[in-house]
């Protein structure tokens, strides 16, 4: 299954279909003016990197696989330490460090909501370290239609 980002136009497909068919680490899937969706798929042992987007919530679920979640004010203090597997949903309050981990032995197949929206729509990352080159390049950018913190601070990894 295919999603092409339409950007902020009506879109409906099969979510968990999508999500358990996504074999990138990051796929955007629909950009909206507000929030946006990405699929990701994280490699057995590998995580999706402890990070903290200042202006940012997500919501994430497991369709598949399992993992640990980590989170907390500071990352050197991430109180929060949870196990997940598939069904489980992860909120992520903006500014919070977080990081998911895959403890499982397959492939951890989830789906992210950003809001505001937080990548190029359409934009797909194989990799993680593919996924980095573009964030720091500035090749990863919101769309200038969707609406963005007046003041926006850069992202947090570790």
């Amino acid at each position: 299954m295919t999603i092409k980002d339409i950007g902020p136009e009506p879109q409906s497909f099969d979510l968990e279909q999508a999500t358990l068919a996504n074999t990138d680490y990051r796929s955007v899937a629909w950009s909206g003016k507000y929030l946006q969706l990405t699929f990701m798929s994280i490699p057995v042992g590998e995580d999706i990197g402890l990070e903290a987007h200042p202006e940012t919530d997500q919501f994430l679920r497991l369709d598949a696989g399992r993992g640990r979640v980590q989170m907390g004010s500071a990352k050197d203090r991430l109180d929060f330490d949870q196990e997940v597997e598939d069904g489980w949903a992860v909120f992520v309050p903006a500014g919070t460090w977080h990081n998911i981990t895959n403890t499982g032995d397959e492939p951890m197949q989830l789906y992210a909501v950003y809001a505001p929206v937080h990548h190029a729509p359409g934009k797909i990352h194989a990799t993680s370290a593919d996924a980095e080159s573009d964030e720091e390049s500035g090749n990863d950018e919101p769309p200038t239609w969707s609406v963005q913190p007046t003041h926006h601070p850069a992202d947090k990894h570790a």
